[in-house]
Formats: structure tokens, C-alpha cells, sequence
């Protein structure tokens, strides 16, 4: 990808995602270290896996940016200002209470990085527009694992 336009267009929406997706990494940690509930321990351990992913996430989104002669804009300065993801309740500790909130937070994430999808293969970068299916494909399997376990 040559155009310098197309170029800055999908390092915004790569830069857009990265926010909301250390903003998920920030999220899953604040519910690991809080929950409470009778399945404690899977929930706990299944948070962490759950950050690891979201952290490999981050990485593949930042280097792309880099890739393309941008700047990952990765502080918390910086992912206060640009997350999309609604703030996460930091005044909860049952389990079901937090799997719900992960899950609208997964889910926004996901859908985000869905439209951006397409808008990255409009652009002319299938190559970006692999990176958000590549992640997307990745939320939505944590989706459906935070969801299993509110199921009854």
C-alpha cells in the first residue's frame, strides 16, 4: 500500500482498535483480580488466559501500525482518550456480574474491529483487514467462552 491517505486512514482505525483493545487487556485484569463466586478458580485462571490473548492482540495491532510508518498510541493517556469500550464497573465482585460486563466489553470489542474489517479491505489493505479478522475470530471465541459459563 503506497497511498498516503489510505495508509493514514487504516492506521487511525488500527490505532482506534489497539486503544479498545488495551482498554479489554486493562478490563480482564480488574475482573481477574476481583471476582468472587463458587467457581473462583477457573475464573481466575480462565481471565488470565483470557489477558494473555487480548495481550498478543495488542502486539499484532501495535506492530502493525508501526508496519505501516505509524505511531501505536499505547498510553493509558492515550487509551483513556480513544477506547470505545463503555467504562467497566469497578464496584462489582460476583462472578456472573463480571461475566456479563466482559462479555458486552468483548462483544463491543469485537463488533468494532468487525466493521473495520470491511473498511480496511475498502481502503485497499487486505492485509489489515486480515489483522481484524484475525483478532475478531479470537474475540469471539472469548465471547463464547465468558458466555458458556452464564449458561445454565
Amino acid at each position: 500500500m503506497t497511498d498516503s491517505n489510505t495508509r493514514a486512514a487504516v492506521i487511525t482505525m488500527l490505532d482506534a482498535r489497539l486503544a479498545d483493545s488495551i482498554d479489554l487487556a486493562l478490563i480482564t485484569k480488574q475482573a481477574h483480580w476481583t471476582v468472587k463466586g463458587p467457581q473462583f478458580i477457573a475464573i481466575h485462571e480462565m481471565l488470565d488466559a483470557l489477558r494473555g490473548a487480548v495481550d498478543a492482540y495488542v502486539d499484532t495491532l501495535a506492530e502493525r501500525v508501526s508496519t505501516l510508518g505509524g505511531t501505536p498510541h499505547g498510553t493509558v493517556q492515550a487509551v483513556a482518550q480513544r477506547t470505545g469500550l463503555p467504562p467497566y464497573p469497578t464496584d462489582i465482585s460476583a462472578i456472573p456480574d463480571h461475566l456479563r460486563a466482559l462479555v458486552s466489553r468483548v462483544a463491543a470489542a469485537s463488533e468494532a474491529m468487525r466493521r473495520d474489517i470491511d473498511s480496511a479491505a475498502n481502503a485497499g489493505d487486505a492485509a489489515t483487514a486480515d489483522v481484524f479478522t484475525e483478532v475478531t475470530r479470537g474475540l469471539d471465541k472469548w465471547r463464547w467462552f465468558l458466555e458458556s459459563h452464564l449458561q445454565g
